[in-house]
């Protein structure tokens, strides 16, 4: 298990050593990762081209539990996995339902399957429970259960497991004392947050939504890498670079690097996502 947990509790606030940021240093200006959702039809070739021409140090690999069983898909990952190795680029296996949160069996189901290939450095998972009618009814029902979901998935493998988190986590209860971005944080390897804005500073921007956990991160001795989104959402244009393109995102993203370097946790930033960076204009 990567990390010391099993005597904590949900009800429990966790409290983390005077020196946990001393073992953390600020990722170099440049950092980058990025999500592969459409695994089975992006050419392996063309994500490594794309990920080496722009500093991607890690891909974040979407798979099923079907993945031993679908012979196409396998193939194609165990291609893209070569040519990482090559280039130095680390392949985590990426999957999650919001569902997850109290189908613990289904997320564990899917971690043994897609670890067991052996074509992952870890697990990456997007487990968003909000997004259930339950998060109205009985949130701390779901709390907890994503709470459990996490020890009970860094109990299951002695790989690194990492979580894409909102920024507002901080603001949740998860318990006695703790809220749901510290307890996390206390069950995982490294998060990756949400930080889905167009600007890099002042009201309302990456930094400004994202300082919450990068200070947690921090204090907590987890690296927190930022989230950037290209997709369009036309219900959120000040989430996504969409409209300014890419090469307006570069210059946002520059000074991101800059201002989060203050934080010892910074581990970088992730695109989200690779098909929508590609065809997104310059």
């Amino acid at each position: 298990m990567g990390a010391v947990l099993s005597v904590l509790t949900l009800g429990t606030a966790l409290v983390a050593p005077a020196s946990a940021a001393a073992g953390l240093k600020p990722a170099p200006a440049g950092t980058r990762a990025m999500w592969l959702w459409h695994t089975a039809t992006a050419k392996p070739s063309d994500v490594l081209s794309w990920a080496r021409a722009r500093g991607v140090k890690e891909i974040f690999v979407y798979v099923d539990a079907k993945l031993p069983s679908t012979p196409a898909t396998l193939a194609r990952v165990r291609e893209l996995k070569r040519g990482a190795d090559v280039s130095k680029i680390r392949l985590t296996a990426l999957g999650g339902e919001p569902e997850w949160a109290t189908d613990h069996a289904s997320a564990l189901t899917w971690q043994r399957a897609v670890l067991g290939t052996k074509l992952f450095a870890g697990s990456h998972v997007d487990v968003e429970p909000y997004v259930l009618p339950q998060w109205q009814t009985n949130r701390a029902g779901l709390v907890s259960g994503l709470v459990k979901l996490l020890e009970r998935l860094q109990a299951a493998d002695s790989r690194p497991l990492e979580a894409d988190v909102p920024a507002w986590y901080g603001t949740i209860p998860a318990g006695t004392g703790t809220t749901l971005a510290d307890a996390v944080l206390a069950r995982v390897n490294a998060i990756t947050v949400m930080s889905y804005r167009d600007t890099a500073k002042g009201p309302n921007s990456m930094m400004d939504i994202s300082t919450d956990f990068l200070a947690r991160g921090s204090r907590a001795g987890r690296p927190v890498r930022l989230g950037a989104e290209t997709a369009p959402l036309a219900d959120c244009v000040y989430c996504t670079f969409h409209e300014e393109g890419r090469t307006r995102m570069t210059t946002v993203l520059s000074q991101v690097d800059a201002a989060a370097r203050a934080h010892p946790a910074f581990a970088g930033i992730a695109i989200h996502h690779y098909t929508s960076w590609r065809t997104m204009r310059s």
